[in-house]
């Protein structure tokens, strides 16, 4: 098969392009800009393009299909001489349910937490010594990448994202999978840009309802009000699964699961974790793992990378970076955070770059959501207003939106910096929180500097 990718320096997408390369298949791909990982994992693989750039000339008749990622644009001179052959087109979620339809797929969806519970899943079917096929949001460890093919594995973890397949394709990713086992972790309106109203976000989860294979299985999670009523409402043909936190404990900075009659500690803490344990426990018993088995091999786990991950330590200061970005994923994270670590002052920094984030109709959505940090600081950097065509905003407006007074703001990464290498942080913990990188602050020398 002979596969040319659109865009291929995308994170899904460059994983996707190594996968196949090593599923056997004949892999070229184009892009006007790469950025690493990518280009050198591409490199290592001999599939990186020898130049930046769209060249129309790559796409020939003999090609077996062009697989479009999202950064591409419509008139996009590659995109365009692909549909002037009448090449099959694919989203990378189309060519993933493509190479998946003949196997039991498990699609995981939510607002929150999506990227957690896939890679949960996965520890406990390698443990477990299973075959299977995936696709998650993050490198993990013991996974060289973030997309694993095979022609013989009967069943594939999808982590399947809410947001648009392709820029010719307006479905939501999710809807494309037609799920076996569908998951919905919770649902907290986010894609501002794309859903305009909480009803209309809501409703794209409905539809992947909706999607689920007949005889499926739909597990849900019972704590999440809005999750919990749109689902009593569904009539679907699927078993429906809720799930609620597990009995637990935490002593000494550890968090242990008690489950008939044993106890197990967990490298992982904070309920949203806990939560995300219950839903990949039942994706996994669905899948013949036993409660017991599914414990036993959970408790290896360390956590997906960005996700509360621990980037450096004493005896009584952490600092933790995560992706958290959306006013539920914060909330979850501090209050993990806060409870985990009860005596010690927690210091929390999020920077706000994604559309929805620095939407000001939007920004209300973060009213309290920094309320259990001793410390709060908003990081919004100028530079990301100025890229996504924003007009700017002040700390007051930051401040009415957070609905905290005391908070601090900074728009500069250099006068953010000289605030955090100033901070204390004896019996105190650091939670850096982004889905991007701070301006380019480089989180491990900060690290070096303040234990």
């Amino acid at each position: 098969m002979r596969v040319h990718f659109i865009a291929i320096g995308g994170s899904a997408m460059h994983n996707l392009a190594i996968a196949l390369h090593k599923k056997g298949f004949n892999v070229t791909g184009s892009d006007d800009v790469l950025f690493e990982p990518s280009a050198s994992r591409l490199k290592k693989y001999d599939i990186l393009p020898a130049q930046e750039g769209w060249y129309p000339e790559k796409i020939t008749a003999d090609l077996d299909a062009v697989i479009l990622g999202m950064h591409a644009r419509v008139d996009n001179p590659e995109l365009l001489k692909a549909q002037e052959l009448g090449i099959k087109i694919y989203s990378y979620p189309d060519y993933i349910y493509e190479q998946s339809k003949d196997k039991l797929r498990v699609v995981i969806g939510g607002s929150h937490g999506k990227t957690t519970i896939t890679s949960m899943i996965l520890h406990v079917l390698q443990h477990a010594g299973k075959k299977f096929d995936y696709l998650v949001g993050a490198q993990l460890e013991g996974f060289e990448t973030m997309v694993g093919l095979s022609h013989d594995a009967p069943v594939m973890v999808i982590e399947g994202d809410e947001y648009l397949a392709s820029p010719i394709d307006r479905r939501p990713k999710f809807h494309i999978y037609k799920a076996n086992i569908g998951v919905i972790s919770g649902i907290a309106w986010d894609h501002i840009n794309v859903f305009p109203t909480f009803d209309n976000y809501v409703d794209q989860f409905k539809i992947f309802a909706d999607t689920i294979e007949p005889n499926g299985k739909l597990i849900y999670c019972q704590t999440d009000e809005v999750l919990n009523n749109m689902v009593a409402g569904l009539n679907v043909d699927a078993e429906k699964l809720p799930y609620n936190l597990p009995e637990y404990t935490i002593s000494n900075g550890i968090t242990s699961i008690a489950s008939n009659g044993k106890t197990y500690p967990l490298q992982v803490f904070g309920e949203h974790n806990l939560l995300n344990m219950q839903a990949a426990r039942l994706v996994c018993e669905a899948l013949d793992i036993t409660t017991d088995d599914f414990y036993t091999y959970i408790s290896s786990f360390k956590g997906a990378a960005r996700r509360l991950e621990v980037v450096g330590q004493n005896d009584n200061s952490t600092v933790f970076k995560d992706f958290a970005h959306s006013p539920s994923k914060l909330t979850a994270t501090i209050d993990a955070v806060r409870t985990q670590f009860p005596d010690r002052k927690l210091i929390a920094c999020i920077e706000l770059h994604t559309f929805s984030s620095l939407n000001k109709d939007f920004l209300n959505e973060y009213a309290g959501s920094m309320d259990k940090a001793d410390e709060a600081i908003v990081f919004i950097d100028r530079k990301t207003f100025e890229q996504k065509k924003m007009e700017p905003y002040p700390a007051e407006a930051v401040k009415a939106a957070f609905a905290n007074d005391n908070l601090l703001f900074f728009n500069t990464p250099a006068e953010l910096l000289t605030h955090l290498q100033k901070l204390d942080i004896n019996n105190a913990n650091l939670l850096m929180m982004s889905s991007g990188n701070f301006g380019g602050i480089d989180l491990v020398m900060l690290k070096n500097n303040l234990l």
